[in-house]
């Protein structure tokens, strides 16, 4: 219910929009990098806010919307202040990576099917590889990498995402 309140008085705001759109001259070339700061601004592009940056730049909803789901880089879903990645490479996947993604999942309630958090704090994505195999098994929380996470290094870890935002 929480995640449902936060994204929706957040999409009514179109103001943050308007800049993002201006800063880029509201040019339809430039509509990637107009993405990429929705995205930035919400972390994830919503279907609202896409037909409104759509009818700003003239074009039509179908080919932003094209654009949004053509680039892994976008999402069309809700994501977490924290994005937890897993590597599931070689190396990290022998060295026991699928038991930290079950630890994550079991702390923070989550699912096969659903990856982020209701408090929209945390996210967890599997990913192919991190280029980091000497690290194994790797995991990077936004962008600090962590190496040869154990799952108990992994409960701590969680543990002190969840201490700095108390």
């Amino acid at each position: 219910m929480l995640k449902t309140t936060a994204n929706t008085e957040k999409l009514h705001n179109f103001s943050k929009v308007c800049e993002i759109l201006d800063k880029f001259d509201r040019q339809p070339s430039k509509i990637i990098p107009i993405l990429q700061a929705v995205q930035e601004e919400y972390r994830y592009l919503p279907e609202e806010i896409m037909t409104f940056v759509a009818t700003s730049l003239g074009t039509s909803p179908a080919r932003v919307f094209g654009i949004a789901t053509f680039y892994s880089h976008f999402s069309l879903e809700p994501k977490g202040k924290y994005i937890i990645k897993v590597c599931d490479g070689t190396a990290c996947h022998v060295k026991g990576s699928s038991g930290l993604v079950e630890t994550i999942q079991r702390e923070l309630n989550l699912s096969e099917k659903n990856h982020t958090t209701d408090d929209l704090l945390f996210t967890l994505e599997t990913v192919s590889c991190l280029g980091a195999c000497g690290l194994a098994p790797a995991v990077v929380i936004n962008d600090k990498v962590y190496g040869q996470v154990s799952k108990q290094r992994m409960k701590e870890l969680i543990t002190e995402y969840k201490t700095m935002e108390a």
